[in-house]
């Protein structure tokens, strides 16, 4: 076949449909039953806020260039956007009755466990009493329902905001109430007694809505919800004259929470009437409606972690996992010193994020430390990394931070971060014209006897203490001189709004980043078709990139192997004869988010590794900055190799994408079971015993695979 005959597009997937694929496996956790009940219960809470920020983002985004760009048209289908807003749709009926289901079989078995959810209709006359107390007390003084009127204009919902919605009828006519639900009443109300049985406040006001509007006839009534798009130009007029960056993104949040509507949610039976006027008023389709049993909105589950005893946390909740220290540091120590005699890797969730907030910490107060230089995406609002950045700049050292004021939902907090390192004399800059700053990388710069030292950290994940212990990350710290010198280079362009610097050893998008991927599978390609081994293995989040699909495309054909570990949006579809019978793709959902993300080229000590901020995704290679770092350690290599092995070979939370675009959850049939998230735990709770082995000791691998065996072991039994 013609090079330039080959139909790539039998190989694509729609982004948005791959992406209510890795929902559904979200969804579908729910329902594990090796899970404890409380933890199930988050992973609907997560699925149903993933599907929220879908519709504001992505359908939103949809919805917009049918009105802006009508010749829009998907470039791995050719589906239109209206195409695609039809099959969205079509696909998310399914998954609000899976999330039914779930929800009521998760309740049940819960109230087995006392913990009870209840219904307004299942309270006996005691409770019912009690519960009207309360609405009295705490609930109605806080209503603010309004008619719906010639005099009283439809109001403005607010984005996820739950409110009811009642028919009403007076003196024969008919017109429409809404009742919004105040947050200030909260979001559960525990009945007292012995037991823990709670209702939520949307049921009780719901129920109450006769009393509310007591001078009407109630005829049906409902909870409903609106979703509206988030999807925002947030550069538009930014880069104005005499703009002030940080009022200019106050704004665009508030403007935010009024953009229009896409989706209308709403619990139980509502008419046929009442539902024509809700979407007529917002503007919306039949088929942007969608009816749930399910309450809403799930974030209360959280809450309910904090109301359970402490026996009860035991059995519905999984045991804290406490990160540990690193394998790779001396606790006798300070970091800076052990980093410049050698590079030390740190594995979030598994390890712990301190020793980088450490050597932040020993910086700032370090005599020989000039500058330090940092790029922050998204931090803790209560972050010690940002306090030590300007106990630096207190001390007197130069703090540069590029602060990227663009991260979707978490603008408001980097805002206030941005203030107050500025307020420290931080000097704080705000990223680039068109292209989000989404690297992960910080400079310390120090003068010594010898000379200028650079000592560089380039992770996969944010600078954020508290996703440090969900999320599980990869960060570098090094003394390499090259790096360090790529690393200054990097801010010095950045400083100047340069993005076409030249750089070394670093990845850099949109410089050399999806350019060097290409290169370096254009190598094995070469290798392939001369007879020798050849290999590729990823580690991202999503695969989206329409080029670098092609590009594996011929790598399959050629005979490279391909291995992939995609958790989220998948467009590349494997095992197509062919075309890409050398493609294996596995994604993995389970108690921590995978954000880590590793490329990898070639076979045995010829592999070359590199750990990267940005996934395989148009957005990162073409319209982000992002950072890949080389791993030069051969230690630190052949542990991310390991890594990708378990990965790959997981049975308990891997599901192996197949031609059909199905996710297959794999089972441990015929070899005992691998969790690989449980494996990297044991890992990290039982360390070698010295970070630096002698030559006489096994190698990192055999070490790792005596790890397995008693972990397979365990499991087995």
């Amino acid at each position: 076949m013609n090079e330039n005959s080959i139909d790539y597009r039998r190989c694509m997937q729609n982004r948005e449909l791959s992406w209510l694929k890795f929902n559904q496996r979200v969804l579908e956790e729910a329902n594990c039953h090796d899970t404890p009940l409380l933890e199930r219960f988050h992973f609907l809470s997560i699925f149903t806020t993933n599907l929220d920020e879908f519709f504001m983002v992505r359908v939103g985004s949809l919805i917009d260039y049918m009105q802006f760009s009508p010749d829009y048209s998907d470039n791995k289908t050719g589906w239109t956007a209206a195409e695609q807003l039809e099959k969205i749709y079509r696909a998310c009926i399914p998954l609000y009755s899976l999330r039914d289901d779930s929800y009521e079989r998760l309740c049940h078995r819960l109230s087995l466990a006392g913990l009870t959810c209840l219904r307004m209709s299942e309270l006996k006359k005691a409770e019912l009493q009690q519960t009207e107390e309360y609405f009295r007390r705490e609930i109605w003084p806080v209503l603010s329902p309004q008619i719906i009127d010639s005099s009283h204009p439809f109001p403005h919902l607010g984005n996820k905001q739950l409110n009811i919605v009642a028919a009403l009828k007076q003196n024969g006519s008919t017109m429409f109430g809404i009742i919004p639900v105040p947050s200030a009443a909260g979001r559960l109300f525990f009945l007292k007694g012995e037991e823990l049985r709670y209702l939520l406040v949307e049921d009780i006001i719901c129920y109450y809505a006769d009393k509310v509007f007591d001078q009407y006839k109630v005829q049906e009534k409902g909870i409903i919800c609106v979703t509206r798009n988030a999807d925002m130009d947030m550069d538009a007029g930014l880069f104005d004259e005499d703009v002030d960056y940080r009022q200019h993104m106050k704004k665009i949040i508030k403007k935010r929470m009024r953009l229009a509507p896409v989706r209308l949610e709403y619990q139980g039976e509502l008419g046929d009437s009442t539902l024509r006027f809700l979407l007529e008023k917002l503007r919306l389709e039949p088929a942007q409606a969608f009816r749930s049993e399910a309450p809403l909105v799930l974030t209360h589950c959280f809450t309910l972690d904090t109301k359970v005893t402490q026996g009860m946390k035991r059995e519905l909740l999984l045991q804290t996992y406490v990160p540990q220290q690193s394998r790779m540091v001396s606790g006798n120590d300070n970091i800076i010193s052990q980093v410049t005699r050698r590079d030390i890797l740190l594995s979030y969730p598994y390890e712990s994020m301190k020793p980088l907030i450490n050597m932040l910490k020993e910086a700032a107060a370090d005599p020989e430390v000039l500058s330090i230089k940092i790029t922050l995406y998204r931090i803790a609002r209560q972050s010690i990394l940002a306090e030590h950045l300007i106990e630096a700049a207190e001390n007197g050292k130069e703090v540069t931070v590029l602060m990227e004021l663009r991260a979707r939902f978490d603008e408001e907090n980097n805002i206030e971060w941005a203030q107050r390192l500025e307020e420290s004399g931080c000097k704080v800059i705000y990223g680039m014209d068109g292209y989000k700053v989404h690297s992960k990388i910080c400079l310390i710069t120090r003068r010594t006897a010898k000379g200028i030292q650079y000592i560089t950290q380039i992770g996969t994940g944010n600078y954020n203490e508290k996703t440090a212990k969900l999320y599980t990350d990869l960060a570098i710290l090094t003394a390499n001189q090259t790096i360090g010198e790529d690393a200054a280079a990097f801010f010095r362009n950045l400083s100047l709004s340069n993005l076409h610097g030249e750089y070394h050893d670093l990845w850099v998008a949109p410089v050399n980043f999806k350019q060097s991927i290409l290169q370096y599978a254009d190598q094995e390609i070469e290798k392939a078709r001369a007879g020798k081994e050849a290999r590729i293995l990823v580690k991202c989040n999503s695969f989206t990139d329409k080029e670098l699909i092609e590009k594996f495309v011929d790598a399959s054909r050629a005979g490279v192997k391909i291995r992939l570990v995609i958790r989220g949006i998948c467009c590349i579809t494997p095992r197509i004869p062919g075309m890409t019978d050398n493609i294996e793709i596995v994604s993995i959902v389970g108690r921590f988010l995978e954000h880590s993300r590793i490329y990898a080229f070639g076979v045995g000590e010829d592999t070359k590794v590199f750990i990267a901020s940005g996934d395989m995704m148009t957005r990162n290679t073409e319209r982000r900055v992002e950072v890949a770092c080389p791993i030069y350690d051969k230690e630190i290599r052949k542990r991310l190799l390991d890594m990708m092995d378990i990965l790959l070979r997981d049975n308990v939370k891997g599901r192996e994408q197949f031609s059909d675009g199905r996710y297959i959850l794999r089972t441990p049939l015929n070899s005992p079971p691998l969790c690989a998230q449980e494996y990297f735990m044991q890992e990290a709770l039982n360390p070698p015993a010295s970070p630096a082995p002698k030559k006489s000791e096994k190698s990192s691998s055999l070490r790792l695979f005596d790890i397995l065996r008693k972990y397979i072991q365990q499991s087995s039994k």
